[in-house]
């Protein structure tokens, strides 16, 4: 099943946060192997040179690593996943609390929305 992509963002780099959403949230976990770029490639819809570019961002950041003619895995530094979790976490946050704002809540408003909403979970 392809996902359904942004066109005002490049593709790769929404397959990268993907599969970052996939290591943080632990469906994906440290030291597990991810799916090969063909797959991953019919996974999103994308050519596999799209996805080749996510994996390189992904590496280059330290989050998946590659094992020659075996495939590549999720980091095995869990402190690492830990820090992307707290800053997309944050980036989320920010961007809820902004758009919040837009529709004219105040600081008291959305903190009592945020609590109503947390004691209906």
């Amino acid at each position: 099943m392809a996902i359904v992509f942004n066109s005002n963002i490049p593709i790769y780099l929404q397959v990268k946060e993907d599969i970052e959403m996939t290591i943080i949230t632990g469906l994906k976990k440290s030291g597990e192997k991810l799916d090969s770029v063909r797959d991953l490639a019919l996974y999103y819809g994308v050519n596999p040179n799209t996805i080749q570019r996510a994996l390189s961002e992904l590496e280059r950041s330290g989050l998946i690593f590659t094992q020659r003619a075996v495939g590549k895995y999720v980091t095995l530094d869990e402190e690492l996943v830990k820090e992307l979790k707290k800053r997309v976490s944050i980036e989320k946050v920010k961007e809820f609390i902004s758009r919040m704002m837009e529709l004219g809540n105040n600081q008291e408003e959305i903190i009592r929305l945020i609590n109503q909403e947390m004691g209906e979970l």
